[in-house]
């Protein structure tokens, strides 16, 4: 259940102006990697639509974890052809939000006042219900609230890495799947279309996310952090420990159908309905609004190393007759440890084999 994105074409570099640099090209006259040297892998090797160099996407920093559909500039072009051609390389520490409380509480739009008040007295009820429930065996299959950070600053800087990270990225936040128009209806979302069948979240689960989310809303935070990787780019780390099947989030964003993101060089897209017929599949695309799942990196799952680093699995369920996409944990996880999952599933659709 991973994200419905085919590998693109290699870009196509225009042939290079006078005053261009040269491209590194070895002697057989083939375009090597600047970064490394090697010609190899020449299917995962970038040439810049600036200066015809040439690049692995695997040795960029970050990663490339495809080869981008449209035009594509190196680290040393990208200053000047940002503005023409949309992409943006991160490739040095972003600005940090300033962590001001006023700040932070409006760009989450957190609630203040008798609202947030009231939403936080019926929540402690149940929680204090379901705490009695975990003793059981059938308790211990179902899904659990995160427990935020019990210091109010602690949760502020968490909120203020996701900012950062939004903020560099060119995102604002949405804690909900968005229809917007001119892309899929909401009316298009619609649990009856899946293919394969899908998992019915049970009521009690259905009430466990609602209670993160309004923990959400009034400022009670997932304890994670997003930070900047040189090799990863931004990535999650849990802020403390985390139990195995908590919901760490729903990924979210505009909602759109395949068929008009199939040629799309987003590299966040996500699976949310396999219909039939496949022209009402959707996608979800966290390019514009999105949360901190759009920051959870993917795992190479082929190897021993990416399996044991696996913490996370992403699993679609019907919720009131609609597709959803949640991120679970899978087992314990340790303060300080980064959250991956497998992008691909069942599917085996996504390249990862550069994934760290």
């Amino acid at each position: 259940m991973g994200p419905a994105t085919q590998q693109r074409r290699r870009t196509r570099a225009r042939r290079p102006a006078a005053s261009k640099p040269r491209p590194t090209v070895d002697d057989d006259g083939d375009v090597r990697c600047e970064a490394c040297g090697s010609g190899d892998d020449a299917d995962e090797l970038l040439l810049c639509d600036g200066c015809d160099r040439g690049v692995h996407i695997f040795c960029l920093r970050p990663i490339l974890p495809r080869v981008p559909a449209g035009d594509w500039f190196c680290p040393s072009c990208t200053t000047t052809t940002s503005a023409k051609s949309g992409t943006v390389i991160q490739t040095k520490m972003p600005k940090q939000f300033p962590l001001i409380q006023t700040k932070i509480v409006d760009f989450f739009k957190i609630q203040r006042g008798p609202a947030a008040a009231a939403a936080a007295e019926a929540p402690e009820g149940k929680k204090r219900k379901r705490k009695a429930l975990v003793v059981s065996k059938k308790r211990s299959r179902k899904l659990l609230p995160f427990s935020p950070s019990e210091d109010p600053a602690r949760r502020l800087t968490q909120m203020a890495s996701l900012a950062t990270a939004l903020t560099a990225t060119g995102a604002v936040f949405s804690n909900d799947l968005t229809y917007v128009p001119g892309m899929a209806p909401r009316s298009a979302n619609s649990a009856a279309l899946e293919a394969g069948g899908m998992q019915v979240l049970p009521r009690e689960d259905v009430e466990t996310l609602s209670l993160c989310k309004r923990m959400m809303e009034r400022g009670e935070w997932p304890p994670l952090l997003v930070v900047f990787d040189p090799v990863e780019g931004f990535t999650v780390e849990a802020d403390r420990c985390i139990k195995d099947l908590t919901i760490i989030t729903e990924y979210v964003g505009d909602v759109d159908y395949l068929r008009n993101r199939e040629h799309d060089d987003g590299d966040s897209m996500m699976t949310l309905l396999s219909a039939s017929p496949p022209s009402k599949s959707l996608v979800v695309c966290p390019d514009k609004r999105s949360n901190i799942a759009r920051y959870i990196n993917g795992i190479n799952n082929h190897t021993p190393e990416g399996r044991k680093k696996q913490n996370l699995k992403c699993v679609r369920y019907a919720v009131d007759g609609e597709c959803r996409v949640l991120l679970v944990a899978n087992r314990d996880i340790s303060k300080g440890e980064r959250l991956y999952y497998d992008y691909n599933g069942s599917e085996h659709e996504y390249p990862t084999h550069h994934f760290v």
